[in-house]
């Protein structure tokens, strides 16, 4: 099966080097790609170099989602590291790596997606296919949807940006107000819905099909459905839960995906395709051990959040991980009953040492599978990453009809979420009358180390409650963690972004 991010060296070459990761930047070189869009094979591999983007998506949720939510106290020990400040909560964190690369990153997608689709709009008929020209230009809107997504939900306002610039032009692009970004997006998930396949074969699989598009635009009804907290950031108080609830519906009915039997089994290594995965409704894939290349088309999420000391005890000295413990809290732990498979899968909680040095404190190991350990390198690891899960989809449902859309208590909300505690092995006694409280609690279970917990906290509504209270009880013996205000609900503009263009943009409250 074909990985859409192992594409060819020429065309990432070609388009990586003229994207800008600075908005003040050209972010691609008209010479060259005049001169690359040639075949239609030539359009199949521009799309492939704004998926490659997507490389690093899990890598985000974790430092800037899970990180940043009460499912990690991740103070470190050995001095201050990049995690420190997103944990907590710090004011001084305009020029932290994590935040840095969130935005550089998704704007490399953004200015990808835009010339490829303008690049279709000039010399799509050297494609040949109306067909294939229409399913690429649907792709690729669907893409540049899902960064300005991520970007709104980690930003705010950002600059909208719908087609290729020049540096003058950058200059002079403010931010626009997230509303305006929204009908961007909207707008791109649309086009893509009413163009996109129900699914693919061969060496198409994985690609962004209707039903990933379909699941995205339900996020995004979700995300502006949630409160404003009276910031300028993803929620604006729109209550469009019966917007997304019919697109959630229509995934729910397609029958292209199955709830998995087994929780494990939803992670494991021999099940990445995603026409055997049928939780997949969308996942970033990845390949390892690309013989033959230099480069690494490989997962680098698996370690992220595990430390360095706990793959030296085990004599793996290939994996590696974070230069210390980035623990899971104490309180995440005590929410899980002892029988919770989903605790015993996704959360080491046995000591461990190295050299003397024991380490006590839990840490998430979901995506790790020892006997899979890259031959090569750290950043290798042969697991897609599912973006869009189908026990979301799921769940997603539910937190509609708790938010007024139409729905049975009991049929939409309590069997659901009674489904998912049978998987999870504590589903006796079943639920009845389940809450939006509920709801969100098994969330937390269910998706821990998915990089969701954050952005269902912002929808909720008790974002700033939750946190502070969390705070008075994981970190009441060190106190290095800020009280969580109104601005933290997004993260800063970039120092490089304020410096690059000075007086364009403005920083978000608090920073």
């Amino acid at each position: 099966m074909k990985k859409i991010l192992y594409i060819t060296i020429l065309a990432v070459s070609i388009l990586s080097t003229s994207c800008s990761k600075d908005l003040n930047q050209i972010p691609i070189s008209q010479g060259t790609t005049l001169t690359f869009y040639q075949s239609p094979s030539d359009f199949v591999q521009g799309v492939n170099a704004v998926y490659s983007v997507l490389r690093t998506y899990p890598d985000r949720l974790l430092n800037l989602s899970e990180i940043r939510s009460d499912n990690i106290y991740g103070v470190s020990d050995l001095g201050v590291r990049d995690w420190d400040p997103i944990n907590n909560f710090q004011k001084s964190m305009t020029g932290n790596a994590y935040v840095e690369e969130a935005w550089s990153t998704d704007f490399n997608g953004v200015f990808r997606a835009n010339e490829v689709l303008e690049q279709i709009k000039k010399n799509g008929n050297l494609i040949n296919s109306a067909t294939l020209q229409a399913r690429l230009e649907a792709e690729t809107r669907f893409l540049r949807a899902f960064y300005y997504f991520d970007l709104v939900r980690y930003y705010g306002k950002v600059p909208l940006i719908d087609h290729t610039i020049i540096a003058s032009e950058a200059n002079t692009i403010p931010r626009s107000a997230v509303a305006d970004v929204y009908k961007l997006i909207i707008s791109d998930l649309q086009a893509a819905i009413a163009v996109l396949p129900a699914s693919y074969t061969g060496v198409d699989v994985g690609r962004a099909s209707k039903y990933a598009a379909e699941g995205l635009l339900a996020q995004v009804y979700m995300a502006r459905s949630g409160p404003t907290y009276g910031v300028e950031g993803p929620g604006l108080g729109l209550s469009e839960w019966n917007l997304a609830l019919p697109l959630i519906q229509d995934i729910i009915s397609s029958g292209l995906f199955t709830f998995n039997s087994s929780f494990a089994n939803i992670f494991s290594y021999s099940n990445q395709n995603p026409t055997v995965n049928k939780e997949a409704v969308f996942d970033v894939m990845y390949v390892t051990g690309a013989s033959g290349t230099s480069s690494i088309y490989g997962a680098t999420y698996p370690t992220i959040l595990c430390a360095n000391i706990y793959f030296k005890s085990i004599n793996d000295t290939k994996s590696n991980g974070a230069l210390e413990a980035i623990p899971v809290s104490n309180d995440l732990i005590s929410k899980y009953a002892a029988n919770d498979v989903r605790k015993t899968f996704a959360i080491h909680t046995a000591s461990y040492n190295n050299s003397g040095s024991t380490e006590t404190r839990p840490f998430f190991q979901k995506y790790l599978d020892f006997t899979k350990i890259p031959s090569t390198s750290r950043f290798d690891w042969g697991i897609n990453f599912i973006a869009i899960r189908y026990t979301d989809i799921l769940m997603m449902k539910a937190e509609c009809v708790l938010n007024g859309a139409p729905g049975s208590q009991a049929t939409d909300v309590d069997a659901i979420v009674n489904q998912v505690r049978t998987r999870a092995g504590v589903g006796t006694p079943a639920l009845s009358g389940v809450t939006l409280t509920q709801l969100y609690d098994e969330r937390r279970r269910e998706f821990a180390d998915e990089g969701s917990r954050w952005f269902d906290l912002q929808r909720s509504g008790n974002l700033i409650t939750i946190m502070n209270s969390w705070m008075t009880v994981d970190d009441a013996t060190r106190k290095q963690m800020n009280p969580v205000v109104a601005g933290y609900i997004v993260y800063p503009v970039p120092q490089s972004q304020l410096d690059a263009i000075p007086g364009l943009y403005t920083q978000n409250a608090g920073y």
